[in-house]
């Protein structure tokens, strides 16, 4: 691309990866070529940058299939070329780290939350582009403000002029149904579906759905301090506290998502037992005040739920590792972290660094990764 070139309309929307296996016949040219950008798009989206003898290292491609690959997704502005590296002792000619281009691809992300919806715009990178939230009606995942739908398109509205056709979708993270205890699950997903069919025909753009918290784990391990990581047990403290296993970059649940009442709703209670104003537990913009012992005693219970976790899980799986996502300040996180460390011997615990709203952010990888990755 020539710099200062406008990029071209995103054609990249491969089909799904193929599998040798799964074919009577061979694959084509054009299915091994649309599998082999998705495999290197794969590797960009896991790592900051990467190199072509790396590229080639990992994959297996040969040098001259990697060059080519590189050429055409160059040329297709998603990825991007930095500077030429000389590294000590090593013969031949510079390394050149390859990297996603943030202006490559854009998506949207929404996330129902139990207080608010939040909106989020990304680039290809993770970077927030535009933010918004709205006030729940107090039914997890119910749209009735009137402003949702102008705020997706206000969202849409921030690409850089000349961007519309590189926006990859809209991702769409609900809650589980049984954190809407006013429903039954058949009613639930029929209100899911018909959210998703609402923003797909008032807005055009395709959607895709996935529950909140995987939609988290999967935004901290594209984006977050899960990036460089492929096992770890992933939390999320929003008004509960969610966890998922990760295995080899894939996240799992298991049968039955399970939920912990000792998340933030556990200290807005709490507070409010002693009459303590708790609007800075929602609030995205501000610290928390020092909340005393109830604060510490909430902490406490709150570490205590996560060691039992990671010890029951490491009897049968051999990690060290524990991530903390949150909208929570990171300070919070922070400190919750060092605590866990120090009642788990050996364990390491990280705080997420997405914000300011994991699961919305989270929503948005979503298109990323069904248009360029593969399974």
């Amino acid at each position: 691309m020539t710099e200062g070139a406008p990029l071209p309309d995103m054609r990249f929307a491969p089909p799904n990866p193929l599998r040798i296996a799964d074919r009577a016949t061979g694959l084509n040219s054009v299915s091994v070529r649309s599998y082999n950008e998705r495999l290197l798009l794969s590797l960009l989206l896991e790592n900051e940058s990467i190199s072509r003898f790396e590229i080639g290292e990992k994959t297996g491609l040969s040098a001259q299939t990697v060059s080519v690959l590189v050429r055409s997704l160059e040329k297709e502005g998603l990825v991007s070329k930095g500077e030429a590296l000389k590294e000590r002792g090593r013969v031949g000619p510079p390394t050149v780290p390859i990297s996603l281009n943030p202006e490559g691809a854009y998506s949207v992300g929404i996330s129902m939350g139990y207080k608010h919806t939040e909106v989020v715009l990304i680039d290809f990178v993770g970077a927030v582009r535009f933010h918004s939230m709205l006030p729940n009606d107090g039914q997890s995942g119910k749209s009735n403000h009137p402003e949702f739908l102008q705020t997706i398109n206000e969202a849409i509205r921030k690409l850089p002029e000349g961007a519309g056709g590189r926006l990859a979708g809209i991702g769409l993270a609900f809650p589980e149904a049984k954190r809407d205890k006013n429903l039954k699950t058949d009613d639930y997903q029929l209100r899911q579906q018909a959210l998703q069919e609402e923003i797909e025909s008032e807005i055009g753009i395709p959607v895709f759905v996935q529950n909140d918290i995987t939609a988290a784990a999967s935004g901290e391990s594209m984006f977050g301090a899960a990036k460089p990581l492929s096992d770890y047990l992933f939390f999320y403290l929003g008004a509960e506290l969610h966890s998922r296993l990760i295995l080899n970059h894939q996240i799992y649940h298991g049968n039955s998502s399970l939920s912990f009442d000792v998340g933030i709703r556990r200290l807005e209670t709490q507070l409010h037992g002693q009459d303590i104003s708790t609007d800075a537990l929602w609030d995205r913009s501000s610290q928390w005040p020092d909340y005393g012992e109830t604060q510490k005693v909430w902490e406490a219970e709150l570490v205590e739920r996560i060691r039992l976790s990671f010890e029951t899980l490491t009897q049968f799986v051999e990690m060290n590792t524990i991530v903390l996502s949150s909208y929570a300040p990171q300070d919070i996180c922070q400190k919750i972290c060092e605590q866990l460390e120090s009642v788990a011997p050996g364990s390491k615990a990280m705080a997420g660094i997405i914000n300011p709203s994991p699961k919305a952010i989270g929503a948005a990888s979503l298109p990323f990764s069904s248009r360029f990755m593969v399974e």
